[in-house]
């Protein structure tokens, strides 16, 4: 593990132990906590993307040349295909 030197302001820092010692855990393991989800979530996301179009383009199933409109949500039936 690396170690991080963050400048805060002190009543910030007095707060954040506070809650986290209601919490039951650190002000370290809240800020390392943190951080890996920010540095995680731009990967998930893109993974995630990537993902669904893998998939999108290996579907069997097509719309062909029918251009959907705006009444096939909305009939009185319902959402049908016509």
């Amino acid at each position: 593990m690396a170690n991080l030197t963050v400048v805060i302001e002190s009543d910030t820092l007095k707060r954040a132990r506070m809650r986290a010692l209601e919490e039951g855990t650190s002000v370290n393991a809240v800020v390392r906590d943190y951080l890996a989800d920010y540095a995680g979530t731009k990967a998930q996301k893109e993974k995630a993307i990537n993902d669904l179009l893998r998939l999108s383009k290996r579907a069997k199933t097509r719309r062909g040349n029918r251009r959907w409109t705006r009444e096939d949500f909305t009939s009185d039936e319902g959402a049908r295909v016509p």
